[in-house]
This record gives structure tokens, sequence and C-alpha cells, in this order.
């Protein structure tokens, strides 16, 4: 298998971290003869793959529709001898389709997806889901599935791989009580986390709200940090204020030391109503955090409830201030949830284990458009 995995995004988010984790795994494991990853110069993910000595080439887009580029990935894809593209993001989908479509880019066409959301609300979006040359779409969650069903007439083509984490990069055992330090957090003071960047789905409202359930209670002792940064920060910053939470609160602003600070969170908060699976959920698992998440979306492919962690009901702050309350006053259930978590972690999502699931479905591909 020679492949190129595609993105244009710059950001750095869940799907953007699995295309490194792939790559190193498909290496590691001798899944590929060669690969590359073609993104843009000014993103994320090209500067990783470039510390860690991937082959990934620059290539930067006008727009969803820039023609230029299409062709240059044809002819990156001719030059390099590759025989699959795997697409990460809605743009480079579009992209792909237009390389193929014009430029003589006749590779088959893998898309991932990991986002629950329709697709069918206008003819192009549609159309680019049914197009021939896409050959599979790999979901990450069965939710997933099922909202690309109103678009996708050949329901083959849909499969699920779920999501991933390198076990290994979570290696960090012991609290060293940085956040403590860095926040001047009170040492008897628990810390209760989330990380996520602030979008909609993400409901920080919701955590918000369950924080100031929390705090009006006054049965826990913590200070409650919100790792991550986007478009409705300001919006959630407003609404602390007006919440009065501004002592309880922290904003730590978006990390790249995740591996050192997940760890030293005492629960992980996640109140996501409509996630895909939650790629930090599993990192938790990794960390041995105990977890309250949301009954939503892939989560509870994630989440096995009161094995793994809590679930509470979405949007409601007061079933979210309950699961926190009971799993931090319950010593049994955290080391159980932490102990299952990590061997299901171990059993179903790492590195190991997706590649060789993301290998077999590629590689599937490949051999039936060789028929």
């Amino acid at each position: 298998m020679r492949l190129i995995q595609i993105t244009v995004s710059k950001g750095w988010r869940g799907h953007e971290q699995k295309i490194i984790y792939l790559y190193e795994a498909f290496k590691d494991y001798k899944y590929v003869e060669d690969q590359w990853i073609v993104c843009p110069d000014n993103s994320e993910t090209f500067r990783i793959a470039t510390e860690k000595g991937m082959q990934v080439i620059p290539l930067n887009p006008k727009s969803e529709y820039d023609l230029k580029f299409a062709k240059q990935l044809a002819e990156i894809a001719k030059e390099k001898k590759a025989n699959i593209v795997f697409i990460h993001n809605s743009e480079s989908h579009t992209l792909a389709v237009l390389s193929s479509l014009f430029y003589g880019l006749k590779l088959p066409l893998v898309l991932c997806r990991t986002l629950i959301k329709r697709v069918d609300t206008n003819f192009l979006r549609k159309w680019k889901y049914n197009y021939s040359g896409i050959k599979k779409i790999i979901c990450v969650s069965y939710p997933v599935v099922d909202v690309l069903k109103y678009a996708v007439k050949d329901h083959r083509k849909l499969c699920v791989v779920g999501s991933v984490t390198d076990i290994h990069k979570f290696n960090k055992s012991e609290k060293t009580r940085m956040l403590h330090k860095e926040f001047n957090i009170p040492e008897d003071y628990k810390i209760i986390g989330n990380i996520a960047a602030f979008t909609g789905f993400k409901d920080h409202k919701t955590w918000v709200n369950t924080v100031s359930e929390l705090v009006k209670r006054n049965n826990v002792k913590a200070k409650y940090v919100l790792v991550g940064d986007g478009p409705l920060e300001s919006e959630i910053k407003e609404q602390v204020d007006a919440l009065g939470l501004q002592n309880d609160i922290i904003f730590a602003g978006f990390r790249r030391d995740i591996p050192e600070i997940l760890p030293e969170f005492d629960l992980f908060l996640f109140t996501s109503n409509n996630e895909p699976t939650g790629g930090v959920l599993l990192e938790s698992y990794a960390c041995r955090v105990p977890i309250v998440a949301a009954n939503a979306g892939g989560i509870p492919e994630v989440i096995v409830d009161n094995v793994t962690g809590l679930l509470a009901e979405v949007g409601n702050p007061i079933s979210f201030a309950d699961k926190v309350e009971q799993m931090l006053n319950d010593k049994q259930l955290q080391e159980k949830c932490k102990a299952n978590g990590r061997q299901f972690l171990i059993d179903n999502f790492t590195k190991e284990v997706i590649a060789k699931k993301m290998y077999n479905e590629l590689n599937e591909v490949l051999l039936n458009s060789k028929i």
C-alpha cells in the first residue's frame, strides 16, 4: 500500500491527532510500503508531522474549490505512485473529488468521518458523498453512520472504526500538583476539568451550570479547569461572570502539555451533547482519571455506565452534579472505573488495535479496486 493522507484543516483536534497516530502505527507495523501526509504548511498537522520526521507535503488551497490544488494533488499522487487516498476533512473531500473529476486522480478515495452532522443539506454536498470515486466512508462511531445514511445511498460504503489514542504517550503516573502551583489552587482542593474546543456541541454552558449547581450545594471542595480555546470562549466567560463563578472556574487556554496536565485532574467532566466518541475520554482512561460524561452521541460506545465511568442526562446540570458527587464520594467506584476504563482502552482503542482495523478497511478497498 502506498498511502496519501490528506487534510486541509489548520487546527489541532482529535482528528488531526489521528492522522499522526495512524502514520506512526502504519510505519511501525509495516502496513504500508510508503506513505505521505498532504496538508497546508501553516497547519498544526504540518508542524507536528515535520517535527516527527514524517513525509509531509505542503499544499495550500485558496478555497474548497481550488482547481490548482486539485491538479497538484493528482500530480503528487502520480509522482509518488500512490494507490489510495485517505481523506480527513470536508474541504479536502471536495478537493479530492475535483482532482478525480478533472485531473485524472483515478485512485480509490476513502473518507474518514468523525462528525455527527447531516450532510444532505444541499445537492452538492450530498452528491460528493455519493461520488463513485469514494469507495468507503470510515466512521468513528455508529451515530456518525446513522446520520450519514440520510445522504449516502449505498450503505455498504459505511463502516465503523473507533477513535484512537496512544497509551504510551500518557505515562505520567504520579500527580505533581503542577496545576495547583500554576493557578495557586489550595492543596486540599480537587481539580475537576475539561479539555475541549469552545464550540456549540461541546456544551460548555451546561458545564458551567453544573459548576454553579455544585458550588451552590457546597459539598465538593474543588476548582474547575477549562482547557481549550475557540469561538464561544468569550460567551462562556460572560456566563461565568454572570453566575459569579470567577473564583471557581479557571480558563487555562489552549495547551500543548495535555499528557502532563490531564493526570492532575481528580475528575474529568464532559458535557458534550453531540460527541462522535470523544478521544479525550480515552486519554482520561490512559491517565486513570475518573469520568462523568453526557449520555449522548457516540459517548456510550466509549463509556460503559457504572463500569468505566458515569453517564449523565444530556444538558441537565442537576444530573451532572449528582454524578460528580457520586463519583467523588465513592472511592471504590473511582478505582473500579479507573481500572476498567484503562483495560477497555487497551482492548479497543489503542494505536495498535485501531491501526490494524483501519488498515483492513483500506486494504479491502485496494483489493476490490483490482478486481
